[in-house]
């Protein structure tokens, strides 16, 4: 194979067409994988053996953050709209 001057490859035979092909799909499938197992890396965390303890120290943390999330919510909800026309839970105007 040679090189003219736009370098673009000049191929003879069908044979230099086959090889260059199988060069090009190996490359692509290196690249590929590489390309996996970095994406893998950033978005899927491994597995941990966590044990009992650690499991329910995540529960407890996950559990006062939607305890928090639920206060601050109802003190919203108090503050710009619970108290004054809009009434979800209140009587019913006569």
């Amino acid at each position: 194979m040679a090189n003219n001057i736009s370098n673009e490859p000049i191929y003879h035979t069908l044979s230099e067409i086959r090889l260059r092909k199988a060069q090009l799909l190996n490359d692509i499938t290196k690249d590929s994988n590489k390309m996996t197992a970095l994406w893998n890396g950033v978005f899927h965390k491994p597995k941990e053996n966590a044990t009992p303890t650690q499991r329910f120290s995540g529960m407890m943390s996950t559990g006062a953050g939607v305890l928090d999330g639920l206060i601050l919510g109802w003190k919203l909800y108090r503050k710009f709209g619970g108290g004054k026309d809009f009434k979800l839970f209140g009587r019913k105007k006569k």
